[in-house]
């Protein structure tokens, strides 16, 4: 799912349960992800869970700041994050930005216990750090679409 080049980076927490038993991201009902990216213009269309492999068509890419574990991110095991296998991927693959899908990613890979959405101070290398606000059914209540077009405002220069 990544390649050097790529604009943009998304980092998730983990698959969630949808997403896990059907074996493609952001496949939960509800979830905006992928109307997102279409309606920023950061794909061409709207296209299906089950379409991730052709991000990198379109300059972005696919990740998990959890790899060994799937479900909601309360349901995470304890130490299953692995924020230097994520830095060592982007320091690899050197994106032009890597956005944090949720905030709770975000937290656990920048050290912090608070992070708010959009730019982040820090970078990896020349890649930019950004937070966008989940885009999961569960976290409708907390949902803002506007650092979903900042982002995508930001790739575009």
């Amino acid at each position: 799912m990544l390649r050097p080049g790529l604009r943009i980076v998304f980092c998730g927490s983990a698959a969630g349960t949808a997403s896990a038993k059907a074996g493609a991201y952001y496949a939960g009902p509800g979830n905006r992800f992928w109307p997102m990216l279409a309606k920023t213009g950061l794909t061409p269309r709207l296209l299906s869970p089950q379409a991730f492999a052709s991000l990198p068509d379109h300059g972005l890419g696919l990740t998990d700041l959890c790899q060994s574990a799937s479900g909601a991110d309360r349901d995470l095991p304890a130490g299953a994050d692995d924020p230097e296998a994520l830095r060592r991927k982007i320091e690899r693959y050197r994106p032009r930005l890597l956005a944090f899908v949720g905030k709770r990613p975000a937290n656990v890979f920048l050290a912090r216990t608070k992070v708010e959405t959009g730019l982040q101070p820090e970078t990896i290398g020349a890649t930019k750090l950004f937070v966008l606000p989940s885009p999961s059914g569960a976290a409708r209540g907390h949902w803002d679409e506007a650092p979903w077009f900042a982002l995508a405002r930001l790739a575009a220069r």
